[in-house]
């Protein structure tokens, strides 16, 4: 195990200040798809249920008189709301950290780059160890923001689609019920 941090601690070295920025944007990131998957797994059923529990006790207090129609219509607009609001909960800031995470490899690969270049303009072509330390952090942070960010694209088009799915279902089965 300590190897393996030693390791991970050499790889990080190796991709300077801004893998740093990249590796704490990317936990953010798996914090939010993990609430995301422990919401729609655990607490999205008790919303639905709750939600449902509702809308049929003030259904049947409601439904049969004069004018009661409109009433239930704002209703079942209510809750839809409340349930889609509640099931796109932190999706945008996941779609922002996966378009923010390759910007921040582009950041590192121009910052890796330039000591590169800064090697060359000090030593000339003799100090290859230099030039090999910009352009393995350009390297690294390239890779680290892209591999992040196409996992992040992954999960939070799973997480999108799996919301839309069922706020349609929800709202089918209030206009079932209506």
């Amino acid at each position: 195990m300590v190897e393996y941090l030693r390791g991970l601690l050499t790889f990080i070295e190796q991709g300077g200040d801004v893998l740093w920025a990249i590796l704490s944007l990317s936990i953010l990131m798996w914090v939010f798809i993990l609430e995301r998957y422990l919401f729609f797994y655990f607490a999205m059923p008790r919303l639905k249920t709750r939600l449902m529990k509702h809308w049929t006790q003030q259904f049947r207090q409601w439904g049969r008189g004069p004018g009661q129609p409109w009433l239930l219509v704002r209703l079942r607009e209510a809750h839809t709301t409340e349930f889609t609001t509640r099931l796109r909960w932190h999706l945008q800031p996941i779609r922002v950290l996966t378009i923010v995470l390759p910007l921040l490899g582009l950041l590192g690969t121009v910052s890796g780059m330039i000591k590169t270049f800064d090697a060359l303009m000090l030593f000339g072509n003799g100090n290859v160890r230099a030039m090999a330390t910009g352009i393995s952090e350009a390297l690294f942070t390239t890779m680290a923001g892209l591999v992040t960010a196409l996992s992040g694209v992954y999960f939070s088009a799973h997480l999108d689609a799996w919301a839309q799915r069922e706020i349609l279902r929800f709202d089918n089965r209030l206009k079932g019920d209506a």
